[in-house]
């Protein structure tokens, strides 16, 4: 799953694709204790699908935050401006 793929998507796809590519990633790794898989290289590129998606996600709530903090000082702007004029 490229990156592109995952910008694509909305916010609840992002989180249900991460729990199933979690779940994935500790289904490999009990199987590669278990008996060694073919190729380990599928337990590095799960992790790395899985650090993709919680990027995209933290981003989106870090925006999401910054946001209402900008919101917030706007109207204290105001308010403070309000408060002067009177």
């Amino acid at each position: 799953m490229t990156y592109e793929e995952i910008k694509d998507m909305n916010t609840q796809e992002l989180h249900a694709n991460l729990k199933a590519e979690r779940t994935m990633l500790q289904k490999i790794e009990f199987n590669h204790a278990v008996s060694p898989i073919e190729n380990p290289g599928k337990i590095a590129a799960s992790k790395k699908v899985i650090a993709r998606l919680l990027t995209e996600i933290n981003k989106r709530r870090v925006s999401a935050g910054a946001t209402v903090e900008v919101k917030e000082a706007t109207v204290e702007a105001k308010e403070a401006s309000n408060k002067e004029d009177k």
